[in-house]
């Protein structure tokens, strides 16, 4: 597999190196040289086939022979533990539960996959694995490489802006994990994980990756799920299938975009957010202006400059597809307590960032068309906000139970560049 860098075309680099490095110079995006398509007979065939084994043949594709297919097997078997059900809503729209996962999060899938990934071509090399969360990411890596033999894993959150259960889940497990409270919103905290890959001397004396979905792997396993959702479907609802997306870093709608390029039927996808709104307006006017991050209830999805943004942009180049075929949607808080609360009445419980991309789903779906909206995480990990506006208490599932009581480990850190080096260098393999 061959991808090359979309800030400097030149910069070519493997599978493998770009697990390995994260980020291209100038902090560019790697992206795939050659797009694989699946036709309508080889769709059906990969749909009729188990999700592990489904999934094997769909990274594959994109893999190529730089890891033979039954080792891609191995890894996704170790990988994809637990299911990605869908759950009926209406008579016309289901959600895709994708938090079924050791935490509870969809975030489980790509890191878990980047960890086998890693594990698979990193050899005995350490490996610094740096990242920013705004919420669920910090948590689906720190238990992929939780105990991992060779790497250190740091983890940038923003301080007071991701919920209590969240930040329990992740900053409870020490050892090789490291997590640091920045004192800033998320945007702060992917500036600084940026600055330090752009650091040459940190790179290498940290060996310095970075398990953000700016990570190619993280990315391209989260393309199976969207082809495990439309193989639960009835054949008859394939053809007018409209997918919305709760987006915040744009990784899950990049995803989902690349599973439409490579044949897979959605009729169109919807990019919806909270009032974290930089995609939706460009879209409508053509200009590029991101505001200053808003704290919302829809924390993960607070990100005013969406780092997965341009791989869409080159995807719809690349398809010669139009921008305007991609559809938004803006939802402010109320607008979700109230959709939280609807959705409690048809008997669904939900979450902040799911009952967004319902929302705008219900309001845009047309007549003859099925709607597929993702629930990217458990509305437990929301516990607080979600009984407050739904006024019942919510069972703690175990993964979350069995660590709500423990005390958090992180470390407090200024959104200061010198002070997270400093910290990052102490900390350096020897």
């Amino acid at each position: 597999m061959k991808l090359y860098n979309l800030k400097d075309n030149s910069e070519q680099v493997s599978f493998a190196q770009a697990i390995k490095q994260g980020l291209g110079k100038q902090q560019g995006l790697f992206f795939p040289q050659d797009l694989p398509e699946f036709n309508r007979e080889e769709i059906d065939q990969l749909l009729k086939l188990d999700f592990v084994t489904r999934s094997s043949h769909i990274l594959s594709a994109f893999i190529g022979d730089e890891i033979p297919l039954e080792h891609v097997a191995v890894r996704i078997k170790s990988a994809f533990t637990f299911p990605a059900p869908v759950a009926k809503v209406e008579e016309d729209v289901a959600t895709l539960e994708l938090f079924h996962g050791p935490t509870l999060a969809f975030k489980d899938f790509g890191g878990r996959f980047m960890a086998q990934m890693l594990a698979q071509v990193a050899g005995e090399q350490p490996v610094t694995i740096l990242t920013a969360t705004s919420g669920d990411t910090g948590a689906a890596v720190a238990h992929a490489f939780y105990g991992l033999d060779n790497v250190q894993v740091v983890i940038l959150y923003p301080q007071g802006k991701i919920s209590p259960l969240q930040e329990k889940l992740f900053c409870t497990l020490g050892g090789n994990i490291h997590t640091v409270a920045i004192d800033g919103d998320f945007d702060d905290c992917q500036a600084l994980v940026k600055q330090a890959f752009d650091d040459n001397e940190l790179k290498q004396a940290l060996y310095l990756n970075s398990a953000n979905s700016i990570n190619i792997s993280r990315l391209l396993a989260q393309i199976c799920y969207y082809f495990e959702a439309v193989a639960q479907l009835p054949e008859d609802k394939r053809g007018q299938l409209v997918i919305s997306v709760p987006s915040g870093n744009f990784g899950d709608l990049t995803a989902g975009l690349l599973a439409k390029s490579m044949g897979l039927p959605v009729k169109r996808f919807i990019a919806a957010t909270n009032v974290n709104d930089t995609v939706p307006r460009y879209l409508t006017d053509g200009k590029w202006v991101p505001h200053q991050t808003v704290a919302t209830l829809s924390n993960a999805m607070d990100v005013s400059q969406p780092n997965n943004w341009p791989r869409i942009e080159e995807l719809f180049y690349r398809k010669s597809w139009p921008l305007s075929e991609l559809r938004h949607g803006v939802v402010s808080d109320e607008v979700t307590k109230e959709t939280i609360k609807a959705l409690a009445k048809l008997g669904y419980i939900s979450e902040p960032h799911a009952a967004i991309a319902y929302r705008v789903l219900r309001d845009q779906l047309q007549e003859g068309e099925y709607g597929l909206f993702l629930g990217t995480a458990h509305p437990a990990k929301f516990k607080e906000s979600v009984e407050q506006i739904l006024g019942e208490e919510l069972p703690l599932p175990e993964a979350l139970a069995e660590r709500a009581d423990l005390a958090l480990l992180s470390h407090c850190l200024p959104a200061n560049f010198a002070e997270l080096r400093a910290f990052l260098l102490e900390r350096a393999p020897e």
